[in-house]
């Protein structure tokens, strides 16, 4: 029993540490912006027209602080899938993908959603490639949810599927990744 005192106690004390550290760096950060007009320039730049890493941001967090929120378990997931279409072809910067009507379409690769829109959302995924899946009904997500490789992303409103990879604004081959 007092060893599971000393157990919580200690997890308590952590937690409450990582928070403070947390508490800190955003009061410090805040303080540096409110004084720096260029500073603050330049984290706008920085968050609203360039694409973030937030996988890096999150591993690096990780590193140094822990997780201040337990990590849910491990599930069993019934869908778990791989990409899979009959004919691909170019289309503008990146794909067209021919797929079975009503296709449930999975992620290519772990990573953030960081774009929601009416038929497309874009995943910056953790290798650092942006992916971009347009005709799509998304699932049940919100922008910077977390999804991992192979889950259900959404359903294909039709037999095509658009799909486009980009990185540091540049496009890349799409060849390369599906």
């Amino acid at each position: 029993m007092v060893k599971k005192k000393l157990v919580l106690k200690r997890k308590i004390k952590k937690m409450i540490r990582q928070a403070m550290y947390t508490i800190i760096i955003f009061l410090l950060g805040m303080i540096s912006v409110k004084q720096n007009p260029k500073m603050k320039a330049s984290i706008n730049q920085k968050i609203y027209t360039e694409s973030p890493n937030y996988i890096k941001v999150r591993d690096i967090y990780k590193k140094y602080f822990g997780n201040i929120i337990k990590e849910k378990e491990t599930t069993q997931s019934v869908f778990t899938e791989q990409l899979v279409y009959t004919k691909k072809e170019k289309y503008n910067n990146g794909a067209k993908l021919k797929v079975s009507k009503n296709y449930l379409v999975p992620t290519i690769e772990s990573g953030i959603i960081i774009a929601l829109e009416n038929n497309k959302v874009i995943i910056s995924q953790i290798n650092g490639i942006n992916v971009e899946y347009s005709n799509i009904t998304i699932s049940n997500y919100k922008l910077y949810d977390y999804i991992e490789k192979g889950k259900l992303l959404g359903e294909c409103k039709s037999d095509e599927l658009y799909i486009s990879f980009e990185k540091e604004g540049e496009y890349l081959d799409y060849q390369k990744y599906i």
